[in-house]
Formats: structure tokens, C-alpha cells, sequence
């Protein structure tokens, strides 16, 4: 066992099984897929929660398909991106056999978690009613896309959710077409949502008893995260378009080009403004009654990015960025990926942990590169034990066990 380097101000996190995790103790049987389900047990999982994931024999979670890229031994690194920290094992859910082990399973977990298409699991006789009535401590978390109402026969992919709940109508070129996010952000926030709900469910618990029914859909989840833009339309009646990089309350917060390359700069207050057009030469602009205030820049912000951009043009961008940070102005170049996690090690935060795939005393083998838990805890540090799992690798070491537990309690009427 081994320590990654700490941070300043934080722990990054432990690699192997040392030391006690916040969710020690707590067993979750994760029935989820692709993202949004796998990234909330996954950062459950790091914190000590011990997950059982349950995979479709044969083919197992979707994303194990979704390659290229993959690492060196042909795994999808989508899969691998949200799976470490669990133990997989397969069930065939349209056998009886099947249930009867999914039920054992539950029946020694403190959490479930699954999406899959509202009204399956209860079909399956899995549903929440059906298995919190047997176990009343039960955390039973649904993940759906559109709600278990009218919604519940629309497929949850994230590109849909961006389009129909707004988030491509404010990103993207004013004069171009709505676009989408880079990455599937509207399930990475739905996943947080469910974490934090699951954990808000198992407080209750700790003080009653009592366990309880968690929801989380994609939509209600990106019309949360849209914040200030949502809030315009709710508020104000504004119903947001697109700016390209442009803040549409704040000016200036884009992107403006340097000499190399765009420079993101997020001016947020007058002082900043002002100390800006210090270091471009230009310390009239924060005396201009078309810059003397935020509001002024903002309806100005086309005469006010020109200027910027002539003034920006004499220098690349990490030239701008390092005087601009020394005089309290935020801003910085546009990174590549690979550029923005050496910045990250610049700066001492992880960004890349390595999970051995074997213990050490094993055969030498290729550790798994995972991106780091950015979450930070002082007495219980995130925990890296086990490598994204291999479909079905613990059937043994699992399903004999629970079966046998399952019975167990069966002739003792517990």
C-alpha cells in the first residue's frame, strides 16, 4: 500500500485496502449501466463502500463495447473510466435462477441502485415497493431519463436530454448551430445527484431505521444544473440563446484570441476589470463609460472583446495568462487534455492515480490508470483497492456466498 503525493490542503487518496473509508461497512448491489449509475457507486465506492455490480452474462455492461480507445489489453477505457472499486458479478435476470440470486444479493446490500427503463424491476420482481417491504432499511435508488410518468418509455441517452431540456439551445455559436457538451455532462451531474441523495437517504436511516425510495432523472437534473440560465427563464421570462464562449451577465468572460491561441478570461468585479486594461496598456478603458461597470461592458461587450483582441494579439496566450494571474485577473490559456492535467501536477492536485491489478506479492502485472477522486477528506481519504473488474470475475468468490447466506436466514426467519 502506498500513498499518492498530497495536495496541498488535502488528501488525494490511498491506494489498496489500508485505512478505514468514510462508507465502510456498506455493501450496495449496483444493477446500473453505462454512466450515470456506474459514476454515483463508483464515487460511493471510494469512499469504502464495498460494490457488487450485476452484469448480463456474456456481454455485461454496455460500455464494455464501446471502443476504441481501450488499454492494453483491448478493455473499453469508457468502462474503465467508471467501474474501479467493484466486484462484478453475472446474472441472467430472465431466469429464475437469476432472481433468486439477485434477491440474495439484495438481501445482504444497504443500498440498490438501478436504471433501468422504468417499470422493469418491478416486472422482474425487483421493484422498489416489492423489496423495500422485505427489507425496510433498504436505500433504493432508481435512475431514470425522463421520470417514471409519461416520460418513463423515452430513452435516457444524454445527447437526447441535452437537446430537449435547453442545454444545446445556450451552448454553441450565436450564429451556428446548438451544440452539445464535450463529455456526457448531464449523466456525470445526474450521478452526483443520486450520491448525494443515497447519502441523504442513509442519514435518515442511521437515525430511524428506516430506509427509503430515491428518484433522480436525467432532465429534472440538467434543468437543476443550468442555474443562472434557468433561473432567467423562470424568473424573468428570458428564455436564454447562444453566446459562443460569452457570459451573458458578465463581460468580459470569454474567450478572446492571443497570438497562439485563445486566452479564457473571466473578469468577475470592476477591480479586476481595471487591473486588465493596466496590464494590456490601456488603463483608460476602466474610466470609458461604455466599460466603467459590468452592466456598461456587457452591453458593450462586441466594441470591448475588439479592443481585447487587438491588444492580445502582441503576445501568445501563456504569456497573457502569467501576467494577467500576477495582477488578480483570472485567466488562462485553452488547454489540451493532456496540457490540463500537467497543469493540475504543476499546481500538486492529483490528476492520474495507477491501481495495481494484482497484489504485490503476485506476478508483475499493468496497473490500471485511473483519473483521481477529486474529493479531498482529512480522517477517511478516498480509497483506490481494486481495478475496474472483469465480467463476471467474482461469481465465485459472491454468489455461492449469498446464496448459502440467503438460505441461511430463510431457516432462521430472519
Amino acid at each position: 500500500m502506498s500513498t499518492q503525493d498530497n495536495p496541498p490542503g488535502g488528501v488525494s487518496g490511498v491506494l489498496g485496502g489500508a485505512g478505514r473509508g468514510a462508507l465502510e461497512g456498506l455493501r450496495i448491489a449496483d444493477f446500473s449501466r453505462i454512466l450515470a449509475g456506474p459514476y454515483a457507486t463508483m464515487l460511493l465506492a471510494d469512499l469504502g463502500a464495498d460494490v457488487v455490480k450485476v452484469e448480463r452474462p456474456g456481454t455485461g455492461d454496455d460500455t464494455r463495447a464501446w471502443r476504441p480507445p481501450t488499454d492494453q489489453d483491448g478493455t473499453s477505457t469508457y468502462f474503465l473510466s467508471v467501474n474501479r472499486n467493484k466486484r462484478s458479478v453475472t446474472l441472467d435476470l430472465a431466469t429464475e435462477a437469476g432472481l433468486e440470486q439477485a434477491r440474495a444479493l439484495v438481501a445482504e446490500c444497504d443500498v440498490l441502485v438501478e436504471n433501468f427503463r422504468p417499470g422493469t424491476m418491478e416486472r422482474l420482481g425487483l421493484g422498489h415497493r416489492e423489496l423495500l417491504a422485505r427489507h425496510p432499511g433498504l436505500v433504493y435508488c432508481s435512475i431514470s431519463g425522463f421520470g417514471a410518468g409519461p416520460g418513463a418509455a423515452i430513452p435516457g441517452y444524454d445527447l437526447l436530454v441535452q437537446a430537449v431540456g435547453g442545454l444545446m439551445s445556450v451552448t454553441g455559436d450565436a450564429d451556428g448551430e446548438p451544440t452539445k457538451a464535450g463529455v456526457a455532462l448531464v449523466d456525470v451531474i445526474t450521478g452526483l445527484h443520486a450520491s448525494l441523495g443515497i447519502l441523504a437517504a442513509l442519514r435518515h436511516r442511521d437515525a430511524t431505521g428506516e430506509g427509503q425510495y430515491v428518484e433522480v432523472n436525467l432532465l429534472g437534473s440538467l434543468l437543476s444544473a443550468m442555474v443562472n440560465q434557468a433561473s432567467a427563464f423562470a424568473v424573468a421570462g428570458i428564455a436564454p440563446g447562444r453566446l459562443g464562449n460569452a457570459h451573458p451577465s458578465i463581460a468580459p468572460y470569454e474567450t478572446v484570441p492571443a497570438a497562439d491561441r485563445p486566452l479564457a478570461i473571466a473578469v468577475g468585479n470592476d477591480r479586476q476589470f481595471a487591473a486588465l486594461a493596466q496590464v494590456i496598456g490601456e488603463p483608460g478603458l476602466a474610466l470609458d463609460d461604455r466599460f466603467r461597470t459590468n452592466a456598461d461592458r456587457v452591453a458593450h461587450r462586441t466594441e470591448l472583446r475588439d479592443i481585447l483582441s487587438e491588444r492580445l494579439a502582441a503576445a501568445g496566450a501563456d504569456h497573457w495568462s502569467s501576467v494577467l494571474l500576477a495582477a488578480g485577473v483570472p485567466a488562462g490559456p485553452v488547454n489540451t487534455l493532456d496540457e490540463a492535467f500537467d497543469f493540475a501536477r504543476k499546481l500538486g492536485l492529483p490528476g492520474i492515480v495507477d491501481i495495481p491489478s494484482a497484489p504485490a506479492d503476485e506476478a508483475e502485472s499493468t496497473p490500471s490508470r485511473q483519473i483521481a477522486n477529486p474529493i479531498a477528506l482529512s480522517g477517511t481519504p478516498v480509497q483506490y483497492r481494486l481495478p475496474p473488474p472483469g465480467l463476471g470475475q467474482h461469481n465465485e468468490e459472491l454468489l455461492h456466498r449469498t446464496s448459502a447466506e440467503a438460505s441461511t436466514q430463510d431457516e432462521s426467519g430472519t
